[in-house]
């Protein structure tokens, strides 16, 4: 059986793979900010189920949460990124604070952790990392620009490591899920603190009070967690995994519109090179 080390399972995604792993018969370590709200999970699963505090910006908790791992369970076979949240601005409207704040759990956490687990991959020459990224880095939608850039840092960091570790059997998958029915377009989502009026028919459609959403999202968390599961067991991973219904659409969409326009501007993108 798999250790897993899974961020951000308080609620949501997180929650849902925390307990579909752990069901499973492997190993974890599930974290939270407060890991007092997993102590229903460890006491479900002793001797498989690590509860730890971590807060992913921490770089010194982040230091200790893998070492604790390591040091119960001897290894980390699958790295889960999944903490992180949103932030509704304009471009113009995004405080640079907040955005600090967001690019620090959504980017900057996630390669922290995954610094500190390749050590061990590496020497084993085996693992499996999962950065949970969105649609939203392909959509690029109105008033989600700062977290779009957030995710789509992580997806490109991602694709540089996958080219890099895989030689070393460790393998990396970028999860780009749609909507899910979880706390991430309620109590989890942020936005810039004044609006700018202009931008009230394009991303002020999006701000929280104004977005009704928030639990009619399509997508089943517990069938988000099994299907990250067979990806990582899977004889040959996905390096890229979409989520949902919504999030094929989607994508389908965006790669199509971006082929067109390719085509569209060819000549003058194949312009510019010099004469012979």
């Amino acid at each position: 059986m798999s250790t897993w080390f899974i961020t951000g399972c308080s609620t949501g995604l997180g929650r849902a793979l925390a307990e579909a792993v752990l069901q499973r018969g492997d190993s974890a370590a599930i974290t939270a900010r407060d890991a007092g709200q997993l102590e229903d999970l460890a006491k479900a699963h002793p001797g498989t189920a690590l509860a730890l505090t971590l807060d992913v910006t921490d770089d010194q908790q982040v230091t200790t949460a893998i070492r604790q791992a390591e040091g119960t369970f001897g290894r980390i076979d699958v790295l889960v990124n999944n903490a992180g949240y949103g932030y509704r601005a304009a471009v113009e409207e995004g405080d640079p604070a907040d955005v600090r704040r967001l690019f620090a759990t959504n980017f900057f956490a996630p390669v922290a952790l995954t610094k500190a687990v390749l050590p061990g991959m590496r020497a084993r020459r085996a693992g499996t990392i999962v950065n949970i990224s969105s649609i939203g880095a392909l959509r690029c939608p109105p008033g989600s620009g700062y977290y779009a850039a957030s995710k789509a840092a992580l997806e490109a960091v991602s694709g540089s490591l996958r080219k890099e570790a895989e030689p070393l059997g460790i393998n990396v998958i970028v999860v780009e899920p749609g909507g899910f029915r979880t706390d991430f377009a309620g109590r989890s989502l942020t936005q810039s603190a004044t609006p700018i009026s202009d931008y009230a028919d394009t991303a002020g459609q999006r701000r929280k009070e104004n977005d009704d959403a928030h639990g009619t999202e399509p997508g089943d968390p517990a069938k988000a967690a099994n299907a990250i599961i067979q990806a990582v067991t899977a004889s040959r991973p996905p390096s890229f995994l979409l989520l949902g219904a919504d999030a094929v659409a989607t994508a389908t969409e965006v790669l199509g519109a971006w082929r067109a326009e390719i085509d569209q501007w060819r000549e003058l993108s194949t312009s510019t090179g010099y004469d012979d």
